[in-house]
């Protein structure tokens, strides 16, 4: 099990353990902690996160900035990659490509599923990662490239 899901499996015994968990999460990437993001289920090849709609993540239009969920969703697909891929193999993001499909009016959850990965044997992983909103709407549609590789020998 890796370090993810071992910290994982650590803090949920403690009533604010989900809580801890996503905000040590964050700080993997200090920016994520600019967007507060929960963690709402992961598993290997799995997760869905959420963030909520306050005023610090706002655009001119009073809606979730485009940026803000560009970032949810490079958590999540991050996040998800941390807990999925094998200990001898390694990752890291190539390219992002957006969707801007509905106005983000609600608190937001994204989502990435892995299950059809070959980990063993990949060289990049598409992660589809979708947004959406409280009434279920796709808000944003993201693709995140990561290049996957072996470790190098020490």
């Amino acid at each position: 099990m890796n370090r993810v899901l071992k910290l994982q499996q650590k803090l949920q015994k403690y009533p604010f353990g989900k809580r801890i968990f996503s905000r040590l999460l964050a700080g993997f990437a200090p920016y994520f902690k600019t967007i507060k993001p929960e963690v709402v289920e992961l598993r290997p090849n799995y997760m869905k996160s959420r963030m909520r709609k306050r005023k610090a993540v706002h655009n001119h239009l009073k809606t979730v900035h485009a940026i803000a969920s560009c970032n949810l969703c490079e958590f999540t697909a991050g996040i998800c990659m941390e807990a999925s891929i094998p200990a001898h193999r390694r990752w890291i993001p190539v390219g992002m490509t957006v969707e801007y499909l509905h106005k983000a009016k609600t608190d937001l959850t994204a989502e990435v599923d892995l299950s059809d990965v070959d980990w063993d044997t990949t060289e990049q992983v598409d992660c589809v990662v979708e947004v959406r909103d409280t009434e279920g709407l796709v808000a944003v549609k993201a693709v995140i490239a990561m290049k996957v590789s072996d470790k190098k020998a020490r």
